[in-house]
Parts: C-alpha cells; sequence; structure tokens
C-alpha cells in the first residue's frame, strides 16, 4: 500500500510513475523480504533459542540426524513476517484475489504454529493429531475456494496444459478440485522439508516460476496472444510470488546445509498453500505438477512406501520414506542429495514454462 503514497507524487516527480509496473513492484517485493529475513534472521534464531524452541528428531529418522536435534524451529515465521510486511509495502490490498490468498496463506500458517508449539514448546512429539490437522486444513481451504467461488475471482473451467480448446467447465464441483489442490500441495511441501534447505529451495524455484504465470494470466494481451485464460486481477499475485521468493532466498542463507533454523510446519504448511492457491488462480494447476514434481515425487514415495508396507506385511520399496531419506540411508551425502533435488526442481521449472508456448 505504501507504493501508492509514492504513486500520488508522480505529478510533482515523474519517475514516480514506475510504481504502476508489476515488474518494478515485483522486484522491490524481493529486495524487500529478502532484506527483513537477512536482518532480522540472527536476532529470530537467537529468539527462537532462548525459550529452547528445537527441533524435534524422530528415533526411526537416519542417525545423522541426531546431531540436529535442537536446531531452532518455526522459522517460518520469519518467512511469513516478511512476505506480509512486504506485501504491505508493494501490493494492492484493494484487490480481492490477493485478499482471499492472504487468507489461505495466514489460515494454513495458524495451523502450522500450533502444531509447531504443541511440538517444541508444550513438548508433545505428536503435536495435532493427523485427523485433526487435516481437517483444519479443508476447513481453510473450503472457506478460501468458496469465496473465489462465490465472488467469482476464479473461472470453473480447467485448464490442460499443451491444448488450447480442451476446457472441461467442472461448475461448482471446481470447488472440492480447489480444496484437493490446496490441502494437496500444503501437504506435499510438508512432507519435502525434511533436510537443510531441501524443501526452500525448489519452493523458491515454483514461486518464480508462477511469478510468470500470474504476470502472463494478468496481461490481456500477453494472455491472449499465448492463447492461455486472462484472469482479471491476478496479476497483483506476481508481487506477492516475487516476495516469496525474496524470503525464501533470505531465509535459505540460514537454512542451506548445515542448517541454523528450520522452518517448521507453519512455514512448510502455509507457503505449500499458498503455492497450491496461486496455481487455482493463475489456471495452472495441472501444470503444478510438473513445477511441484518434487512435492510430487516425495508424496508419492510416501503412498507407495506405506501401500507396499500394508500389501505385503512389512516389507518396503524404499529404504526410508520420503525418497530423500532413502538416498541418504544409501550413502549419498546429506548436501548431495539437497543440491541434486535444487537441479531437479530447476529443469522442471524450465519445463514447465514451455507449457505457455506449446499448445
Amino acid at each position: 500500500m505504501i507504493y501508492k503514497i509514492f504513486l500520488s507524487l508522480q505529478d510533482y516527480v515523474g519517475w514516480f510513475n514506475v510504481f504502476k509496473y508489476i515488474t518494478f513492484r515485483s522486484m522491490l517485493a524481493t529486495l524487500t523480504s529478502i532484506i527483513l529475513v537477512l536482518f532480522f534472521g540472527k536476532i529470530t534464531i537467537e529468539y527462537l533459542k532462548k525459550l529452547q524452541i528445537g527441533q524435534y528428531i524422530r528415533d526411526n529418522g537416519p542417525k545423522n540426524h541426531f546431531s540436529k536435534k535442537g536446531t531452532p524451529t518455526m522459522g517460518g515465521i520469519l518467512i511469513m513476517g516478511a512476505i506480509v510486511a512486504s506485501c504491505l509495502m508493494w501490493i494492492d490490498f484493494n484487490n480481492k484475489i490477493f485478499l482471499v490468498t492472504l487468507l489461505i496463506f495466514t489460515g494454513f500458517a495458524a495451523i502450522g504454529f500450533y502444531d509447531d508449539y504443541l511440538k517444541n514448546i508444550r513438548k508433545s512429539s505428536k503435536g495435532l493429531s493427523a485427523k485433526s490437522k487435516f481437517s483444519y486444513q479443508c476447513l481453510v481451504a473450503l472457506v478460501g475456494a468458496f469465496l473465489f467461488y462465490e465472488l467469482g475471482l476464479v473461472s470453473t473451467f480447467l485448464n490442460l496444459p499443451f491444448f488450447k480448446n480442451i476446457r472441461p467447465d467442472l461448475g461448482i464441483f471446481y470447488i472440492p478440485l480447489m480444496v484437493f489442490v490446496i490441502v494437496g500441495t500444503s501437504n506435499a511441501v510438508n512432507l519435502t522439508d525434511g533436510l537443510d534447505g531441501l524443501a526452500i529451495g525448489p519452493v523458491t524455484v515454483a514461486f518464480l516460476a508462477y511469478s510468470v504465470f500470474c504476470y502472463v494470466a494478468g496481461h490481456s494481451k500477453i494472455a491472449e496472444y499465448l492463447q492461455l485464460p486472462y484472469v482479471s486481477g491476478v496479476g497483483e499475485l506476481t508481487v506477492l510470488c516475487a516476495s516469496v521468493v525474496g524470503a525464501g532466498l533470505g531465509f535459505l542463507w540460514y537454512n542451506s546445509y548445515p542448517a541454523e533454523v528450520f522452518m517448521g510446519d507453519v512455514g512448510s504448511l502455509s507457503l505449500g498453500a499458498l503455492l497450491g492457491t496461486i496455481a487455482v488462480v493463475t489456471k495452472q494447476e495441472i501444470t503444478l505438477i510438473i513445477v511441484g514434481g518434487i512435492f510430487v515425487f516425495e508424496t508419492i514415495s510416501v503412498i507407495l512406501q506405506v501401500a507396499y508396507f500394508k500389501a505385503t506385511n512389512g516389507k518396503r520399496i524404499l529404504r526410508m520414506a520420503p525418497i530423500h531419506h532413502h538416498f541418504e540411508l544409501k550413502g549419498w551425502p546429506e548436501p548431495k542429495v539437497i543440491v541434486r533435488f535444487w537441479i531437479i526442481a530447476i529443469i522442471l521449472g524450465l519445463l514447465s514454462m514451455t507449457t505457455l508456448k506449446l499448445r
């Protein structure tokens, strides 16, 4: 909102006109959030240490993870604070799509915060029960999906990448699809957050890709040229995506191996839900399978492991799930697993860009 103050001065100082451009505000949002995270990072880490909010390590996890016990967690508060502060400065709060998106983002952050609170402050190793957590997630996603639908902020047809003439209209059934995408992405990012910097790297890449999708979908002429669905007002979310990219890069400064802080559920659940929400409103929900391929891969590895374990009375496909632990137990050093997953995430992000032209 602060940018409007600068914009009002354009009659006196001509160059203030640049604040009306989404691209310029996106760059400022990236810089703002990264500076905020870097500046408040050490302060936050020391405060979390003072509160003795340390990471819980499961007993059946890889043995090399036991050294991480006590590392400050709930660093997602730092990420969320930087994103919200950046948005307060550079985004238009009159944009209804942004407001509903922000509602979902903060709702999932609250769920993650409460889960972290139970595990790390109340010292309850299980935190929220899986049933309770899933129920709260579905409730927040359902409220957000209903608002999108009722306010007419998103269309109900399904956009299929690579096909310009196949767009089935799901009608009211688009609401459960939105809930599925938001909740599914939230939990997928949460599952991936198991190694130092493993989740925040692909998350940053994904939001960088979706900043392009937001800009394209919100620009009528570019959307028409590329034969993509135009979504009025969604271009403003480019600034939101940019702020996440900046916050992600800033957090990686402290979360890279060996991590000084972990994001916790407050970070992973909220960022995953935000990614799923933006995928829905940009009509790129199917493309999310490509962009978030790492998260899909991790989730499928858990599903297959559990299903095979139950079907064969205790046998396993992987040495441990999610699959990043499998590679660890095969002897890959943790930094190698992380960097290779980052490389794959970048490749998938670039592949997703091809869907803009190949139709």
